[in-house]
């Protein structure tokens, strides 16, 4: 199972990730920073996650951190 880790420190709530996604997995959360922007959150349910990194690659504030592929043997 891949997946990716959001630092919301650093995320502007632009939502370039939430559309770059191509599974869809990346949403707007209910949960709002201090600033009142939604953050964003990563949900994975069916482990549909390909690890490709384009949400990190288009992340103008670099707020996701980590992507953690997971190479099946």
């Amino acid at each position: 199972m891949s997946h990716i880790i959001i630092d919301e420190s650093r995320c502007k709530s632009c939502f370039i990730c939430v559309g770059t996604c191509p599974k869809g997995l990346i949403k707007k959360s209910e949960r709002m920073s201090t600033l009142g922007d939604n953050y964003v959150e990563f949900i994975d349910p069916k482990e549909e996650c390909l690890g490709c990194a384009m949400c990190a690659t288009r992340c103008p504030d670099m707020a996701i951190i980590s992507v953690e592929k997971d190479v099946k043997k």
